[in-house]
């Protein structure tokens, strides 16, 4: 049976895409506490059910798939500058397309202002009415107000009319770093992306014999299964190890492992993978906050994923992703990587900062364990025992050496030089992946 925040969440995702939600009204619909409530609603904020907005309330919205993360909803835009509606609240959940810049004469302007786009302008009262019966929404900058016709055209409309204090620039500046910071997240692979979902699982219950394990084990040709209750409870994991020398009328529950090592729908690919790499496990299982199983995954998954990911075009670019893209390899015959230190990569003296460094190391290493045929690996630790400080503009070569390598670990030991001057050297550890 489903909890009463499980419930609400539900409940929740029922709601019509615009309509306006309440702690208080939640509590009284649903017969549970103020206080369950608000916690239920603010999960679903973090589950994008819903957007809160100062001096409007909550209002549910449509949650968007990752293809089209990078379109905004105008409750967002709201959030993003500080924003104050002026009209057409009921319009708040839709998604913008584009969004255009008002900074030219009025017909100019309205040709290239179309439906569902964000017209971005000042105290311009006809370009407001024009936008709006265009089919966009407006975003009024400079603290300016608009006219009551504009108002009730926003209403008629369903398409807000939005006040921000913020210049035009400043706007357009604030709006282009969510979007470039939602494209990075989208490139982010979490579980929920790769998961077998609980209807697909092959499980057990914690009161079959080990016999039905030997009849799934056969049928599937899989190791592992996740074990439950009654109620979809996560209890345990059995693999073959845990049956030898059991026989088939025990249960499992009395020979499975109890308390597994899960993880959640919102946790990265990257960390699950390091994790099963770290504790040597082919089988995760995927639970919810209550711990009901909602999948699992397996190292095969994990590794295809991550792989995947590594083809796909860039489109939004990390600090670690701007440090890769200056690593080059100046001479073919010798794996020696150059870099040149960047005012991005600095701290607030001008030397390169501890972050770039560590990743400039851990590049270097990957690239060379790379020409070993080992495609994949996982950094398991660093020891940093020498280093300088390196100032802006100076060119790093660094050299790194494989001083150990066997199926499943190697250790590389790296050089940093700068002006033929050693400034950095370090020891790294990896776990080796299997193709």
């Amino acid at each position: 049976m489903a909890t009463k925040h499980e419930q609400i969440l539900e409940y929740i995702e029922t709601l019509p895409v615009g309509e306006k939600i309440s702690v208080r009204r939640i509590a009284k619909d649903l017969q549970v506490s103020e206080g369950t409530a608000y916690r239920a609603i603010k999960e679903a904020e973090t589950q994008r059910l819903v957007s809160t907005i100062e001096r409007v309330g909550t209002i549910r919205i449509e949650r968007k798939k990752k293809e089209n993360i990078e379109r905004l909803t105008y409750a967002e835009i709201v959030n993003i500058v500080d924003g104050q509606v002026l009209g057409g609240k009921a319009g708040l959940h839709k998604s913008l397309t584009k969004f255009v810049i008002g900074a030219m004469q009025l017909e100019d302007m309205m040709r290239y202002t179309e439906a569902g786009n964000l017209l971005i302008v000042g105290n311009r009262f006809k370009a407001h009415e024009y936008a709006l019966q265009a089919g966009a929404a407006v975003l009024v900058t400079g603290g300016f107000d608009a006219s009551d016709t504009v108002k009730r055209l926003a209403d008629e409309y369903e398409l807000p009319v939005i006040s921000t204090s913020y210049d035009t620039f400043t706007v357009a500046t604030m709006i282009n770093r969510a979007i470039y910071d939602q494209l990075i997240k989208k490139e982010i692979l979490l579980i929920e992306d790769i998961l077998i979902p609980f209807e697909n699982t092959h499980l057990l219950y914690e009161k079959d014999p080990i016999s039905r394990y030997r009849e799934l084990n056969k049928e599937t040709t899989h190791g592992g299964f996740p074990v439950i209750d009654d109620s979809s409870k996560l209890v345990g994991i059995i693999t073959s190890r845990d049956v030898i020398g059991h026989s088939d009328e025990e249960t499992i529950e009395k020979v499975m492992t109890k308390d597994p090592i899960t993880v959640s729908l919102q946790t990265s690919v990257a960390a699950a993978g390091h994790r099963m790499i770290w504790e040597g496990i082919d089988l995760l299982p995927v639970s919810d906050d209550h711990g009901k199983l909602k999948g699992v995954i397996s190292r095969q998954d994990v590794l295809k994923a991550i792989q995947t990911a590594q083809r796909q075009p860039q489109q939004g670019e990390t600090i670690d992703d701007i440090i890769k893209s200056q690593l080059r390899i100046p001479q073919a015959d010798k794996l020696t990587l150059e870099f040149k230190v960047t005012p991005q990569m600095t701290n607030a003296y001008g030397a390169v900062s501890y972050g770039a460094y560590t990743t400039i190391l851990v590049e270097a290493a990957t690239a060379a364990l790379k020409t070993k045929n080992r495609r994949e690996s996982a950094l398991e630790n660093m020891t940093i025992y020498y280093l300088n400080p390196v100032q802006l503009d100076s060119t790093l070569h660094i050299k790194p050496l494989i001083l150990h390598i066997s199926r499943k670990s190697a250790k590389v030991d790296v050089e940093v030089l700068s002006d033929h001057k050693i400034v950095g050297k370090a020891l790294l550890t990896f776990q080796l992946l299997d193709r």
